[in-house]
């Protein structure tokens, strides 16, 4: 791995941070732009990641079904296209809402339950917000009778048990944290998610969710092979074991098995490549 040449390309593309780790060492660690290793940073959409983790871990619990209908939870869905619409298309984003719910427009869970889709659910691959908001309305109701939050269930099964302390995170107007986007990281912290991942799933040989269902993460859709449940998928061809979160302005966490690598960077450019860092990172 060359992070020196990695680096190079970032801090020409307004680098926060970078820091690989192979192993369990960190072996290149460097901040810009007035982040240091204690600083949290905004992970944009890389937030996302987390949900489809947590949604396997899930099924695993005996909580939901990927593959289940979202009507099975929410009866006023189950008519019409609706009523064809799964979990799994929500994580996927080709579940026919159309493009919104970003940035400051992430809407409440019963906003996002009252849009009407744009296309066949699973025709078409359509990034947003809306989809992840409806997963966490579903996943709400299912949690309602222990007590805890879509946020709280992920602290509680998969954030604390890898001693992952998030810095904040956004909260909407009805006290809820979004899903799609919200999460404030230091580096390292991102850093023990994706270590979490590069060791499918088991974390200081204990196992978080099992090697099988972390790898239902990792298949694309026909409507984008390359996106999977809320991760992307490898960008190189004769790399394709990569996977990788991704946030608006250059924020990343790349996980590479073959390597060994759990990568987080950070930044704050809208020109950032993720095939063009990884270019210079693996050659």
């Amino acid at each position: 791995m060359n992070a020196e040449a990695a680096f190079a390309y970032a801090e020409r593309h307004a680098l926060h941070a970078l820091v690989v780790q192979q192993g369990e060492r960190i072996v290149f660690e460097r901040y810009g732009g007035g982040y240091d290793a204690a600083k949290p940073h905004a992970l944009y959409s890389g937030t996302k990641s987390f949900w489809g983790v947590l949604a396997v871990a899930a099924q695993e619990d005996g909580l939901l079904a990927i593959d289940e209908p979202v009507a099975r939870t929410i009866s006023s869905w189950s008519e019409g296209a609706k009523a064809r619409l799964t979990l799994r298309d929500l994580l996927q984003l080709t579940s026919g809402i159309g493009f919104g719910g970003l940035g400051a427009a992430v809407p409440s869970f019963g906003n996002a339950l009252a849009v009407e889709l744009k296309d066949e659910p699973g025709a078409k691959f359509t990034y947003g917000g809306i989809p992840l908001q409806v997963f966490g309305a579903v996943l709400a109701r299912k949690l309602a009778p222990s007590g805890l939050s879509p946020n709280g269930y992920l602290h509680e099964r998969i954030l604390d048990p890898i001693g992952l302390r998030v810095g904040s995170w956004r909260e909407l107007k009805d006290g809820t944290n979004p899903l799609p986007t919200g999460a404030f990281l230091a580096a390292r912290e991102w850093l023990k998610f994706g270590a979490l991942v590069r060791g499918g799933g088991a974390w200081k040989k204990k196992t978080i969710v099992s090697h099988a269902a972390l790898a239902r993460c990792f298949a694309g859709s026909r409507a984008n092979p390359r996106y999977g449940l809320a991760w992307w998928l490898s960008p190189l061809r004769d790399q394709p074991d990569i996977v990788y979160a991704s946030g608006s302005g250059g924020q990343a966490l790349y996980v590479i098995p073959s390597q060994g690598a759990v990568v987080v960077k950070f930044g704050g450019s809208g020109s950032y490549k993720h095939d063009a860092f990884l270019k210079r990172l693996l050659r």
